[in-house]
């Protein structure tokens, strides 16, 4: 493995020449940090079709799982902590840099940024192309979705060697891994199941989880090695975030699976199942939604483990509630008042 991780270093040495680009790959590997799936892609997606909406989410909350689980076996260092803690630094000289979005403290393999980003953005992608092909005979045209989709996970991936968050081969892997999972569970994505499936599937994410991490603990292993590596290495302490911990992720899974069904069978869903937006109101609920759940996910981020992890559970079994009913109810209530005032006394 020693050869994969050396020439990752070289390679990552070259990137970070190049001048002028650090800007862009730090807006790169934001784009593919799994949150957006949540936060960006899932509403945009939702108001553009609601079934490929509800796929991006569903496949996104199953892809960060198995992402998960995955690391918890495959292991892998991550470049900013293994320059340093393999004495590699001292043999050959190395000219590297750190950056806030570098000091992850889970496991590297596979890169969870293009995993979780390839599985999630698949559904997408597909209707795109289904869309394309139905309005144009071009097959440069009827390409586009399908390029851009893999031009990004392609940039994704370059930005993580960049940061020196992972290297070649794991995010060679995560891509993999994404366009699988996509193709594979697209179909079998859950659209407007029954409440206790969402309870169950939420239930299942949890319990399977802690019983592989007990499970792992009981047979010796040690699943915080990659957080005390990280603490170690990191260039700066105030770079080591909790929303990068293994168990962050399983609380955005959960909460979320859980959230979806509550807002399925909500009243306000209820109401506007059958309401068809218009494509104003429907570009107007995704700008407020990337922009309402960009605030509430930066917002309350307390010190404390068992609080921060407390309000993530609210906070993101709350997004799927304000994106298929609150939002679509209020903006579809500020039209129907303008198409229908209220005649004066």
């Amino acid at each position: 493995m020693d050869a994969f991780y050396s020439n990752g270093i070289w390679f990552a040495e070259l990137l970070q020449r190049v001048p002028c680009l650090e800007d862009f790959w730090l807006w790169v590997t934001f784009l593919g940090d799994p949150k957006c799936v949540f936060i960006i892609y899932f509403p945009i997606a939702y108001f553009l079709d609601w079934k490929v909406g509800l796929k991006v989410l569903w496949l996104g909350l199953i892809s960060e799982w198995l992402n998960l689980v995955f690391k918890w076996f495959l292991f892998g260092e991550r470049p900013f902590w293994w320059v340093l803690e393999s004495a590699y630094s001292g043999k050959t000289e190395v000219s590297l840099q750190q950056f806030p979005a570098s000091c992850e403290t889970g496991p590297g393999c596979p890169s969870g940024h293009c995993m979780i980003t390839g599985a999630a953005l698949w559904p997408l992608v597909t209707t795109l192309s289904v869309w394309s092909s139905q309005h144009s005979k071009s097959r440069m045209i009827r390409a586009v979705p399908f390029t851009i989709y893999l031009l990004l996970l392609l940039a994704v991936g370059l930005s993580r060697i960049f940061i020196l968050a992972h290297f070649p081969h794991q995010v060679l892997g995560g891509i993999l891994a994404g366009i699988i999972l996509g193709w594979l569970l697209e179909s079998r994505a859950p659209l407007e199941r029954e409440l206790s499936f969402y309870l169950r599937a939420s239930l299942f994410l949890l319990l399977s989880t802690l019983t592989t991490y007990w499970t792992l603990i009981a047979l010796g292993v040690d699943l915080n090695w990659s957080i005390g590596l990280a603490t170690k290495w990191c260039a700066n302490p105030k770079w080591i975030r909790i929303d990068t911990r293994p168990f962050a992720s399983l609380t955005r899974d959960v909460a979320t699976a859980l959230g979806l069904g509550l807002a399925l069978h909500s009243s306000y869903y209820g109401h506007l199942k059958w309401e068809m937006l218009s494509w104003l109101q429907r570009v107007s609920c995704a700008g407020l939604a990337t922009l309402v759940l960009r605030v509430l996910s930066n917002a309350a981020q307390p010190e404390s483990l068992a609080l921060w992890y407390g309000m993530t559970f609210v906070k993101y079994a709350t997004f799927p509630w304000v994106v298929v009913a609150l939002l679509p109810r209020l903006v579809h209530a500020v039209a129907s008042g303008k198409h229908h005032p209220t005649k004066s006394s």
